[in-house]
């Protein structure tokens, strides 16, 4: 399969902001990856984490929750039939479409939810380690990425 390259970013600072990226991304996802922290809290795959923590911002039909996850329908049935046997999740007919499940997280999976949510949310030692003033800088030019400005 031929897939494009992609372009290379131009500009004055590229190669710096190609620096910034990647060691962002072994900062996050190397070096201090919580996933597996995740994985061995709550027992299950993080794809399943993952899908516990969407549905525990509110519940979703079987296809929202497979559009969030990126999963195809039948994946997405094996990972909510996995989390409807352990207790964490309840599948209800759809009101508006008999044909539509919607997916509901219990008090359980609520608990195991926010569980993942605080290893995750854990900095790591490195960023705890920094001086106020550098979090500041660092905080406004995250904020400034993600376009979140606190109102």
């Amino acid at each position: 399969m031929n897939t494009p390259e992609a372009e290379p970013r131009t500009g004055p600072y590229a190669d710096t902001a190609a620096r910034v990226w990647n060691g962002m991304r072994t900062l996050v996802l190397d070096l201090h990856d919580k996933r597996d922290e995740v994985c061995g809290a709550l027992g299950m795959s993080f794809i399943r984490a993952k899908a516990l923590r969407r549905l525990a911002k509110g519940p979703r039909t079987m296809r929202e929750l497979a559009a969030e996850l990126s999963t195809d329908a039948p994946y997405t049935t094996l990972v909510v039939q996995d989390l409807e046997k352990r207790g964490l999740v309840e599948r209800t007919v759809h009101p508006g479409d008999r044909r539509a499940k919607i997916v509901t997280a219990t008090a359980e999976g609520l608990a195991a939810a926010a569980l993942a949510e605080r290893i995750l949310g854990e900095p790591p030692a490195p960023l705890l380690a920094l001086t106020g003033t550098d979090l500041e800088s660092l905080d406004r030019i995250v904020t400034d990425l993600l376009g979140t400005h606190p109102g």
